[in-house]
Order: structure tokens, then sequence, then C-alpha cells
């Protein structure tokens, strides 16, 4: 019978390790990692200015998230013209969803296919926007950059990620609330990431642990660690919800994959309002502390140089990230960097890895 994953679980993914070592070095070579088939609105990083007309006071007060209301969604097309498109809109998330946490709920955007026909928006249709949680505060834009930049990051390392774009959005209330202009991004849906590989979404209360994708998964691991972040899991979903906590899954022939997302309570973003778990031991998010299974040395380690050896590529680019402060690019790369020098005594960290794992 199929075991459930759980902290039990170490002697199958030592086994399995063993025969993903070549792979895995395989992997370590590839200085850039190819995003291809990704749709046009993701191929470019580009800041892309928007706007929005709907009903925002309503939005924001009554929080719909299955009910849409109607608006319209604008920008500038290849010819030079405004582009102006019919636009569903409501409220979606969780922590950010609720308005002790945030004033500015997350967006989900749905537009109509036939209308995108043609223009940068080609091919989508639901996007998820990621927005700014307090309009009254200009720090919180900061928080969403450095969330995006977590995003980019991960693209740096694997293609099995998903695709994000930065906008600069013009909201207007048509109810007459005080129009503003604030960052934010969008996220590839989960069936482009599913088309654009080969692979199909997974919805599974638990996973197995011969389901995975180790390769992928211990790469995984290791830069949630990077970043900071402990707030996911494959064996613990929230409430009533399919695995996995803050990640989605993917079925392609080589097993099941995690595409993790939403890291605003990692340590890299360092969000105010970011507590770490208790049970975990840490008093504040941007302690380090490592979530991954345990699975042998010698795959951590080549997951560990993968990663180490993109350090340049990686360090680069939260200066890439538009509008993001000096100080809060300073700040981010002094983050990162600690993750490096920590790597340079390797085995002291792999060490930690083993010491936590689970």
């Amino acid at each position: 019978m199929t075991r459930i994953l759980c902290r039990k679980m170490v002697s199958s993914f030592l086994i399995a390790a063993l025969f993903l070592l070549p792979a895995l070095e395989d992997a370590q070579g590839d200085a850039t990692v190819s995003q291809a088939g990704i749709a046009r609105l993701f191929a470019d990083v580009a800041l892309l200015e928007v706007t929005i007309r709907a009903p925002l006071t309503t939005l924001m007060e009554a929080r719909p998230k299955d009910e849409y209301l109607e608006g319209t969604f604008s920008f500038t097309a290849d010819d030079g013209a405004e582009q102006i498109l019919d636009l569903k809109i409501r409220t979606r998330g969780k922590y950010r969803h609720q308005k002790k946490h945030c004033a500015f709920a997350p967006i989900r955007l749905n537009l109509r296919k036939k209308q995108v026909v043609d223009t940068i928006f080609a091919g989508q249709d639901k996007l998820k926007l990621v927005t700014h949680c307090n309009s009254s505060k200009p720090h919180y834009e900061q928080l969403v950059l450095r969330e995006y930049l977590a995003y980019r990051i991960l693209q740096v390392l694997t293609d099995k990620s998903f695709g994000v774009r930065l906008l600069r959005i013009n909201y207007v209330d048509t109810e007459g609330g005080e129009p503003m202009t604030k960052l934010g991004f969008v996220i590839e849906d989960d069936d482009d990431v599913a088309r654009r590989h080969g692979m199909q979404t997974v919805q599974r209360k638990h996973l197995s642990d011969d389901d995975l994708d180790h390769r992928q998964q211990i790469l995984i691991d290791v830069f949630q660690y990077l970043i900071g972040n402990t707030e996911y899991s494959l064996f613990n979903p929230e409430p009533n919800e399919h695995c996995c906590h803050n990640g989605h899954l993917f079925s392609g022939e080589s097993g099941t994959y995690l595409v993790p997302y939403d890291f605003d309570l990692s340590g890299l973003v360092n969000a105010r309002y970011a507590e770490p778990d208790p049970s975990l031991g840490i008093n504040r998010v941007t302690r380090r502390l490592y979530r991954g299974y345990c699975v042998s040395p010698a795959a951590l380690a080549v997951a560990l140089g993968r990663i180490v050896s993109l350090r340049e590529e990686i360090l680069a680019v939260p200066t890439e990230i538009p509008g993001l402060s000096a100080d809060e690019t300073g700040d981010a790369i002094r983050f990162l960097e600690r993750f490096f020098e920590r790597a340079e005594d390797r085995d002291g960290l792999l060490s930690r890895f083993e010491a936590r794992c689970l």
C-alpha cells in the first residue's frame, strides 16, 4: 500500500535521491532557465501601465469571493491606441482578504478572451492580481515588489514556476472614491503553467512519497530556505483544502511537481504583519529555517550547488525591479547574501538542513 507523506518518510527519499543525482548534476549545469512557451504577457519584465475602472468602494467593503462586479480594464495597445476591455472583478485570497490584515484585498480579474486577441493579454482569462494591501502607507508597495522579487528569483532557478508581470495600476472608483495609482503584479494561471510543460493540474488531499519529482522538490526546499519562507507544506493543507499549503500540484511524466506561490510571509519580503508559526521555534521571519524533507546529503549538496552557481544572477534580480527603492534593494541583497555566505561552509549548511529536515 502506498504510504502517505509524513515525517517518517526518510528512507524512501534516501533511495530515490541516489538515482536522481545524475539528473540533478545535469540541471546544475544549466546557467539559464528557459521560459519557452510562456504567454506574451509574462515573457517581458517591463513595467506595464493599466487602468481599472470598477465599483471599488463596494468591492472592498463587501469583498465578494464568488460574485463578480462589472468594470473595465484598459491599457495601451501595440498601435498606441487605448484598448478598453470589459472586466469582471472580485476579491480573492485568505489572510490578505481579511480587513483586519489588508484594507485593500487581492483581486481576481476576469477578462473576455475574445477581446484580448492580438493584444499583450492574448490568451488570458482569469488573472490573480497581487495588490498593495494598504492604500495609505506607501511602504506596502515596496512589500509588493519584494514578493514579486521572490517569484523572479524562482524563475532564475526553474521554468517550473509561475510567470509574473509587474503593473502600474490606475484605480478609478466608479462610486466616487479617490482615484489612486499603485504597483501590483499578475500571476500566470495554473492551467497555462500546466500547458506549457505538458502537465496537468492536480487536486489531492494527500500525496504519497513516490508521487513527487524529488529533484524538483529538493530544489524548491532549498529555494524556500534562500528566501526565508517557512509558510508552506506538502502534508499540512489548510482546513477543507486540497494539498498543498501555498503550492499548486502539477502532474508530469516524471512525477508530481509542487510549484510554490504566496511569499509575503517570507524573510525576503519581511512584511510588518508577518509572524512565523510559533511551533517552529523562530521569533521572526528573517530567521531562516529549513522545512524540506530528509534526503541524502549528496542530493542536497547538488541542489545547493545549483543555487550557489547562480549567485550573481540571483543577486542581480533586486536591481532589476522597477520602483524598488535603493534602501529596499540593498536590504534584499543583504538578506540574500547572508544565505550565500552561509553556503560557503557547505558541510555546515548541509548539517543544518539534516538537523531540521522533516
